[in-house]
């Protein structure tokens, strides 16, 4: 027989067993560490860790701030800190460019550019993104370098968009740890769609490298535990 204590529903569970008989049960954000008492996040173990959050803990996501460190990072073919962004910021945005067939970056300068790095799956929100760029590229000058790779449907949307957009809209279907690095380094903005995140790290990496974080969301979970506040949209 199947102790009360790993019982779920008729079934086993090694979830429920370890939230029951470990000292400390710990998730990526206070935030998430809330929401997952409530049915919405609790997928049916919402009641077991209420009863159990006087051993939950949210405990944040870190970086490593030797990895990520604009002033240092091997990635970079050129180095820059908070206290001289320039023109350090310029020039990795240049290379970015560069790396993406762009032979004259020094007129895109000028203009913004939004990158994105993400797992390319509904719930990192990536369709939001995909249904604003026609207008925001309609309404502004923006540039888009966009990295990840998922779900088929979401990566042919983003090579369509690259193909209808060749000189303002780049893309990368794979992960690359040089060019992640870049991106943050190269960004004036990144971009977080997700429609939950526990926590998330992209927006440290950004606080770190001077990119400034835009997020579009349903539900924002840690994120803002991680970037210390947040504007939420209509």
């Amino acid at each position: 027989m199947v102790g009360e204590g790993a019982e779920f529903y008729g079934g086993f569970s090694m979830l429920k067993a370890g939230i029951v008989y470990s000292d400390v049960v710990t998730t990526v954000s206070p935030t998430y560490a809330r929401e997952i008492c409530t049915p919405s996040f609790g997928y049916g173990m919402d009641g077991l860790l209420q009863s159990r959050s006087y051993k939950l803990y949210g405990i944040l996501n870190g970086i490593d701030n030797d990895i990520w460190n604009p002033a240092t990072d091997k990635y970079l073919p050129a180095h820059y800190a908070v206290d001289a962004i320039q023109p350090g910021k310029s020039q990795n945005k240049a290379a970015l460019l560069q790396r993406f067939g762009v032979e004259n970056p020094a007129e895109h300068l000028p203009f913004p550019l939004l990158g994105m790095v993400s797992r390319l799956v509904e719930q990192k929100g990536v369709d939001l993104i995909i249904n604003a760029i026609p207008d925001v590229l309609a309404m502004t000058d923006a540039r888009f370098v966009l990295i990840g790779a998922g779900h088929g449907y979401f990566e042919q949307r983003l090579r369509e968009l690259a193909a209808q957009h060749p000189e303002r809209v780049f893309v990368f279907i794979g992960y690359d740890e040089q060019l992640a690095h870049l991106l943050e380094a190269g960004a004036d903005m990144f971009l977080m769609p997700s429609r939950f995140e526990p926590c998330g790290l992209n927006q440290m990496y950004s606080l770190r490298y001077e990119a400034t974080d835009c997020a579009a969301y349903r539900r924002f979970s840690g994120y803002g535990d991680g970037c210390g506040g947040w504007f939420r949209l209509p």
